[in-house]
């Protein structure tokens, strides 16, 4: 079986490829804000595709930094990866037990492919589809081989805040954000504490869940490409994506990608970056104040 490039992976052919003897790494990479109380890795421990191991976005980060799940050094994700069985031509399978079918895997599918790895794909529908489909699950865990695993980090496809607050004037790209429409208008709470809603000047209010169908699976390109246009989104012209912790601003970005526009940038600090450090003027919301 040739090697698969393709972002969007079925569970059928995972199942298939389960079979095989062949250089691929699947990864459990469920994350959950904490008001759900959901425990991620005690889920994993319970029920995961076969052979899978866990990835912990809150442990590969930046772990110096006051912000969430920030991206780590180099080192830190060649040592996480590596310490997980994957090297450089393993093609990494990434999935999460989302509702939604797909909520944090895209985030781990934008590190492998910001450290240079691409030979990333996600499976479409995650865990919630597998398991529909009747697909094995186990409780069973074997610890990965650790091997050697090389990041190159590719700077251009981050943004920093000082590059979305030069962006203010400048307007070199389009900044896309994926959170809830309520929150992004500033009328819902934000799941964080000390943290209002709101949305950075100019950009442009896109749920992550408008991307995906109600079966959990991507939304086929032509219907992403639409969502794009509907928005205003020019996907000729460069995109940075962001959300509360950057997140699911990873799937605005895959889905970019499958539109044929594999350079998004992610803002890596995201909203709750934005919220402790911009100025008021460059808070816009339209219920300022009432929720905290």
């Amino acid at each position: 079986m040739a090697l698969q490039s393709r972002v969007l992976v079925t569970s059928k052919w995972l199942a298939e490829a389960l079979k095989f003897q062949r250089k691929m790494r699947i990864l459990d990479t469920s994350w959950y804000l904490p008001k759900l109380r959901r425990n991620a890795k005690s889920e994993f421990k319970k029920r995961h595709i076969p052979g899978a191991a866990f990835f912990d976005i809150d442990q590969c980060c930046d772990k110096t930094s006051p912000l969430d799940h920030m991206l780590p050094s180099e080192k830190v994700f060649a040592d996480y990866a590596g310490n997980l069985g994957v090297e450089s031509d393993t093609h990494v399978v990434v999935y999460d037990a989302s509702d939604f079918g797909a909520f944090s895997a895209p985030r781990v599918w934008w590190m492998f492919r910001v450290f240079g790895h691409n030979a990333v794909s996600l499976l479409n529908g995650g865990l919630r589809n597998w398991e529909l489909e009747g697909r094995p699950l186990s409780d069973k865990y074997v610890k990965p081989t650790p091997t050697e695993f090389n990041a190159s980090l590719n700077h251009s496809w981050i943004k920093t805040y000082e590059d979305i607050l030069d962006n203010l004037e400048t307007k070199n790209f389009q900044v896309v954000d994926a959170r809830p429409t309520g929150r992004f208008k500033g009328t819902d709470p934000e799941p964080r504490d000390n943290t209002e809603p709101g949305h950075i000047p100019g950009s442009i209010s896109m749920p992550f869940h408008s991307f995906l169908s109600s079966s959990g699976h991507f939304l086929p390109r032509e219907q992403l490409q639409a969502l794009f246009a509907r928005a205003g989104v020019d996907l000729s012209h460069p995109v940075c994506t962001s959300c509360g912790s950057a997140v699911t601003a990873c799937i605005v970005a895959l889905a970019a990608h499958e539109c044929g526009h594999p350079g998004v940038s992610v803002y890596d600090g995201g909203w709750s970056e934005w919220y402790t450090r911009a100025v008021p003027e460059h808070v816009i919301s339209e219920g300022r104040g009432k929720h905290l």
